[in-house]
C-alpha cells in the first residue's frame, strides 16, 4: 500500500475549518451548529465537494450532504423541483436570429430545440411546459 500525501486545503476551505474551529473552542457542549456556520458549509460543499468538507470541517456527511440538496434546488408549488440555472447564450453573429434551448429536469429527461427565424416562442412558457410546473 502507498502512502497518501496530504495536499494543502484550499483557502476557502482552510478559511471555513477555522471558523468551525474558533465555534467550537468558544461554544458550550451540547450546542447545535449555528446556521450560519452551517451556510458556510454548504457554499463550501458547493465548491469542493460533501466528502472532502464534511472532513475538513468535522461534520457529519450526510447531514451536510441533506442541508446542501435542499440548497441546490428550489420547490415550486406543487412539490416539483424547479431549475435553479437558466443561460441564454447569444450566438456569434448577431444578424442570423437563432439559438439553441437545452432543458433537463430533476429525472434526467432531456430536451434540446434548435430555433431559427425571426419569431422566437415564449421560452418561460415552453420551459415550464417542459417541466410540468
Amino acid at each position: 500500500m502507498g502512502t497518501r500525501k496530504r495536499r494543502e486545503l484550499p483557502a476557502q476551505l482552510k478559511n471555513a475549518r477555522q471558523q468551525f474551529q474558533r465555534w467550537r473552542r468558544t461554544r458550550k457542549v451540547g450546542t447545535r451548529v449555528p446556521e450560519p456556520l452551517w451556510k458556510v458549509a454548504v457554499k463550501t460543499a458547493g465548491r469542493f465537494g460533501v466528502s472532502r468538507t464534511a472532513r475538513a470541517l468535522g461534520v457529519d456527511y450526510y447531514n451536510l450532504k441533506k442541508r446542501t440538496e435542499a440548497n441546490s434546488s428550489v420547490v415550486v408549488a406543487d412539490g416539483a423541483t424547479a431549475a435553479t440555472f437558466f443561460e441564454l447564450a447569444p450566438r456569434a453573429n448577431p444578424v442570423s436570429v437563432e439559438c439553441i434551448v437545452d432543458l433537463e429536469d430533476p429525472g434526467g429527461s432531456k430536451m434540446r430545440i434548435h430555433l431559427k427565424g425571426a419569431e422566437v416562442p415564449n421560452l418561460s412558457e415552453l420551459s415550464q411546459t417542459f417541466w410540468g410546473v
